[in-house]
C-alpha cells in the first residue's frame, strides 16, 4: 500500500532518499510512483516521471521554451 510521499535527490543513474516514504509524484501527470518502480527522472530539474511518455512531454515543453 502506498502511504507516504518520499523526498529524493536525483543524481545520474541513482537517487538518494532525503526523507523516507513509499512514493514520489510524477511532475507531469501527478501519478504516484512507487520508489521501487521509479525509472525516469531529470537531474537538472529534480523531477520524477511516471513513464517515457511523461519524459517526452517535459522534453517537448522545454524545447518550446528555448
Amino acid at each position: 500500500m502506498i502511504k507516504k510521499k518520499a523526498k529524493l535527490l536525483f543524481k545520474n543513474n541513482r537517487f538518494e532518499v532525503v526523507e523516507d516514504g513509499d512514493f514520489v509524484l510524477c511532475a507531469i501527470s501527478g501519478k504516484k510512483i512507487k520508489l521501487e518502480e521509479l525509472n525516469y527522472w531529470n537531474v537538472s530539474l529534480q523531477e520524477a516521471y511516471f513513464s517515457p511518455i511523461e519524459v517526452h512531454k517535459r522534453y517537448t515543453q522545454l524545447k518550446k521554451k528555448s
